[in-house]
């Protein structure tokens, strides 16, 4: 385990340390591969874009001004990869699941508050039912839920990551998540009922 400060590691990483650079990944590598799981709805997408995230910051860690968080530039960089893919294959968020075959593959749990297997269907059909409506948002209403209320990054945090203010990103997930339940409503009325409940 290291004692040096993200400060100091990240000195060593600009001046060629591969060891400072990787202590350095692997304090964001999860956050990170669950933001781009949840862009791209596709875990070999998802590995594909971490690892072309992580050439991208090793090839310009030089000209990282500090004057944020590490981990919040390698969001930045993240969720710009994730969107460049998006771009090139358009048709690729509507085809994918967040999960593999295997229920432990998924990246975010459904809590198992549930005392039985009933109520864990209905928490797996609301998720589904919110991840189906958030495939129908811009883009940039999309990221901003996924930062802020799937990730659960800070205000701060989601303006530095899409270089906005703090009044933007706050405006953006007003709309966001007014449309999202406007989505939602008109997919199945009864939605909200169901959550009511549970």
């Amino acid at each position: 385990m290291s004692t040096k400060s993200e400060k100091e590691l990240i000195a060593a990483a600009k001046a060629g340390d591969e060891h400072s650079f990787e202590l350095l990944i692997l304090q964001c590598r999860t956050k990170a591969y669950n933001i781009a799981l949840r862009y791209l709805r596709n875990e070999e997408d998802a590995m594909d874009a971490l690892q072309e995230s992580f050439i991208k910051i090793f090839r310009y860690l030089k000209n990282f001004k500090e004057d944020s968080k590490f981990d919040t530039w390698v969001y930045r960089i993240v969720v710009n990869t994730c969107n460049d893919m998006l771009r090139k294959n358009s048709a690729l968020a509507a085809e994918r699941t967040v999960c593999g075959d295997e229920e432990e593959d998924c990246a975010v749990k459904i809590p198992d508050s549930a005392p039985g297997p009933q109520e864990a269907l209905l928490r797996r059909e609301q998720i589904e039912q919110i991840l189906k409506g958030m495939e129908q948002l811009k883009p940039e209403q999309r990221e901003v839920i996924i930062l802020r209320d799937i990730q659960g990054l800070s205000y701060e945090e989601v303006g530095s990551v899409l270089q906005c203010s703090i009044g933007t990103v706050k405006s953006r997930i007003n709309r966001a998540r007014g449309r999202l339940r406007e989505i939602l409503l008109e997919q199945n009325g009864d939605f909200f009922r169901l959550i009511d409940r549970s």
